[in-house]
């Protein structure tokens, strides 16, 4: 399976870097990682959220390979249980498309962005820490990757 991260951000806080590079190196050699960072749009005293979020949508769609799966974070989106999450990996390895997931800015996505994805999921109901979600997302993908594997990371 191939699967890019695309999160817009490129200044996360030193142990989010460590987190992600551990866990970047637990995934087995038929899991393909990658890990695209966008710079956020720059905020002003406008307080136009709506074009922040588009500019950072261009950045993103410049970043996605030409035949994909777009999965997008999002608070509204679909909650998934790891069970359940290892099924939907277990779908997208067997599309043949490369699965991007895209974390978005302090924002969210544009909806622009929203309407060519093809899933919408959530993490989680509560509202966490922008840096936290990289190192969430990366532990329940390799959770996800141990059940499928019967590896015993996971435990019921």
């Amino acid at each position: 399976m191939r699967c890019k991260i695309i999160a817009v951000g490129t200044k996360p806080p030193a142990w989010v870097k460590t987190a992600v590079d551990d866990y970047s190196t637990r995934f087995p050699p038929d899991f393909k990682l990658s890990f695209v960072e966008i710079k956020a749009a720059q905020r002003n005293e406008s307080n136009n959220a709506e074009r922040w979020m588009q500019q950072e949508a261009l950045a993103i769609e410049a970043a996605l390979p030409d035949r994909h799966h777009l999965v997008i974070l999002d608070e509204r989106g679909k909650d998934f249980t790891t069970r359940q999450l290892a099924s939907r990996m277990e779908h997208w390895a067997a599309s043949g498309l490369e699965t991007v997931i895209v974390i978005g800015g302090p924002d969210g996505l544009s909806s622009s962005l929203k309407d060519k994805a093809n899933e919408t999921i959530r993490l989680s109901s509560l509202t966490l820490p922008h840096a936290l979600v990289r190192v969430l997302l990366l532990e329940q993908l390799f959770r996800a990757r141990s059940i499928i594997d019967n590896h015993p990371y996971h435990r019921d």
